[in-house]
């Protein structure tokens, strides 16, 4: 049973919740399988309200500032494997307080901090982040090994000896990538930091594993993490976010008008790509419109789709329908749950959607709607 859409509210984000559990047993199942450990990226999905569903499968998460690992500890209840490009004096005791981990961007981070770390109350392992200065991402925006890039400690960087309080090295090359473009990376890291992975305990391969998207090769994943494992005698962590929500649910928006101006028609909706939809005109790419052709079709009604703030770019375009779209017609985007509800703004006032999940047997649930008091609280 999928979203009945006609219960929905618009505009509002639904999370199937099967489909969600669809993505967590898989994950799951590498993570046995592999033996290491994959934990959730809040950075693509925070929804906490899904965190008890999550919790069912994956206990652990990361978090890349404090108020993530804040939410890690209080709504995961787990402590956090924090990173971040850098942690300040003001914030640093809170993150110690949330986290079983802290991986520095760079050895200066690592110098400033390690007496709090000492001082504190509990062990926290300490980690460094590496730039192997290869990548095979091709959006810059999204590339954190692209020349110049403030993203870890490139290999001409590295002293000869760890310090010993490092247990552990970070990396993160991916996006959306698949286990062939994981172990390119691997082969580029042992050419580089050969000598480092034998000074630490674990290696956190950050995220950007896109394994729940069809067709990615699992089994070659399973069989390159055991492998590398046993090659290095290290603990393996995976800290995905993409692939937890990935196609798990909806945004569902209206037509409230329809403009035309020298033959271009544009549907208006009551949300918006830059407030709401902000990966759609960065990444960019045209996302998928259920019950439209995601390309136009000679003969067939054919629209721009256009956000509700008064940004000039706020639109996206073209899609074709076999029947004239009228004021009032719902248009779901699909798969608009990971790193799109966490990026979210109230650009311009205009109405954030709803968060809803949906349950085959409980139906929907709306879990968070948002009103001016919101809006209003951002400002002062």
């Amino acid at each position: 049973m999928s979203i009945q859409i006609q219960q929905v509210p618009s505009p509002c984000y639904v999370l199937d919740e099967q489909l969600l559990r669809n993505n967590l047993a898989l994950i799951k199942s590498v993570k046995e399988r592999a033996g290491v450990d994959i934990i959730l990226a809040f950075k693509a999905f925070s929804m906490w309200s899904a965190f008890p569903i999550v919790r069912e499968y994956i206990p652990y998460s990361t978090a890349s500032s404090i108020h993530e690992a804040r939410l890690a500890f209080e709504e995961m209840g787990s402590l956090a494997h924090t990173y971040s490009p850098a942690y300040t004096e003001k914030e640093f005791s809170t993150i110690l307080k949330y986290s079983s981990h802290v991986t520095f961007n760079s050895f200066t981070q690592f110098e400033r901090f390690l007496p709090m770390v000492k001082s504190f109350e509990r062990k926290v392992s300490l980690g460094i982040r590496i730039n192997p200065e290869f990548s095979e991402v091709e959006t810059d925006l999204y590339n954190p090994c692209a020349p110049g890039s403030r993203m870890g400690v490139i290999a001409d960087q590295m002293p000869d000896e760890l310090p010993k309080e490092i247990e552990g090295i970070h990396f993160h090359t991916l996006c959306e990538s698949n286990s062939y473009n994981l172990e390119k990376t691997l082969e580029a890291i042992e050419q580089k930091f050969a000598k480092y992975l034998k000074q630490v305990k674990w290696l956190n391969m950050g995220g950007g594993h896109l394994m729940t998207r069809k067709g990615y090769d699992i089994d070659h994943l399973v069989n390159l993490l055991i492998k590398f494992k046993e090659k290095w005698n290290l603990e393996l962590i995976l800290e995905p976010g993409s692939a937890f929500a990935w196609e798990t649910g909806v945004l569902v928006s209206s037509v409230v008008d329809i403009v035309e101006n020298h033959g271009i028609k544009t549907a208006i909706l009551d949300a918006s790509f830059t407030a709401h939809m902000p990966d759609c005109l960065e990444m960019p790419y045209k996302p998928r419109v259920r019950g439209a052709h995601q390309e136009p079709v000679a003969g067939k009604p054919t629209y721009r789709l256009g956000g509700n703030s008064c940004l000039s770019g706020d639109f996206m375009g073209f899609w074709s329908w076999d029947e004239p779209l009228k004021v009032g017609d719902k248009i779901v985007f699909e798969d608009m749950i990971h790193y799109t509800i966490v990026k979210t703004t109230m650009f311009n006032g205009v109405p954030h959607p709803a968060l809803a999940i949906w349950n085959d047997q409980k139906g929907l649930n709306i879990v968070r709607e948002y009103g001016y008091e919101d809006y209003k609280g951002r400002m002062s």
